[in-house]
């Protein structure tokens, strides 16, 4: 699947995009500068040779916190990414073929799951768990999980109405198998686009929640930590807040286009899957006595 994304121009642009913000995220801190946490008697420097992006109000070097700040921001929207993949998708699968009680019962946590206010409740579990970079990404996947309840139920209904499903488990097969042998081909698509658009969102949940100090702890560097103190202190250097968040809304772009061309590529092998396929026939010839 790589290969037929990259062979879209949308779907290159986004690989590039997301490489380099892959490279930041593992290279990041080893590529700092400076001690990102270490302040100076130069606070509120502009740009120079010795400090690219100048400094910030505790004299520490912008472009060591955004560098080794990568990590924490990229790893967290893999997490939350990852854990409503888990959370929603198993359960939507297997609401189709566990009976009405337990497709009743998730039903009914994902409505409430959705109806649940999302900042506050995301604040109010951090609180309680405390404030950590793990708790608060377990808290938004596990609130971003009805979309892949959603998507991956309906691609399992879609499926368990099919002949060749029916006569499997009518034939004794066991559902994990059916669910590995036919299911999961048919969900699979769908889920990679909500996947790619959920790692976005889930970028920007937690450039917001890190921009409020929430799932980190100060002076620990992120992309949002570093753009709520350059706002603070716009009207000194406003170019500052500039760089966090190109890097957000580039990282956010790449995300949603690699959605869009992951949908393009699945849409192309849909639609080669239920093209009609005509088998020749051999011509009836008509016996004469």
């Amino acid at each position: 699947m790589v290969r037929r994304i990259a062979r879209l121009r949308s779907g290159r642009l986004a690989l590039g995009i997301l490489l380099v913000v892959l490279v930041l995220a593992v290279f990041g801190p080893a590529l700092a500068p400076f001690d990102p946490l270490a302040g100076t008697d130069a606070a509120l420097a502009g740009p120079s040779a010795d400090h690219w992006l100048g400094t910030d109000y505790l004299g520490r070097d912008v472009l060591s916190r955004i560098l080794a700040g990568s990590t924490v921001s990229v790893l967290g929207a893999v997490q939350v990414a990852l854990i409503a993949l888990v959370v929603g998708a198993v359960p939507g699968i297997l609401s189709v073929y566990l009976g009405r009680s337990f497709e009743w019962l998730s039903l009914r946590l994902v409505d409430t799951l959705i109806a649940l206010p999302f900042l506050v409740f995301a604040v109010a579990v951090t609180a309680l768990l405390g404030n950590g970079i793990p708790q608060a990404m377990f808290t938004v996947g596990i609130l971003v999980s009805p979309v892949f309840y959603r998507v991956s139920r309906a691609a399992a209904l879609t499926v368990s109405r099919s002949q060749y499903v029916e006569a499997a488990l009518l034939s004794g097969a066991s559902i994990g198998w059916v669910v590995r042998k036919h299911v999961w081909a048919k969900v699979l698509p769908p889920l990679s686009i909500a996947l790619a658009t959920t790692m976005g969102a889930g970028f920007v949940v937690v450039s917001s929640l890190t921009f409020l100090g929430i799932g980190v702890q100060p002076p620990a560097p992120t992309w949002g930590g570093v753009l709520a103190s350059e706002l603070q202190y716009l009207s000194y250097q406003p170019w500052a807040p500039l760089v966090p968040t190109v890097l957000i809304m580039l990282t956010v772009w790449a995300f949603n286009l690699l959605a869009d061309a992951v949908r393009d590529v699945t849409g192309e092998a849909g639609r080669a899957l239920t093209r009609p396929v005509t088998t020749p026939v051999a011509p009836v010839t008509q016996r004469t006595a």
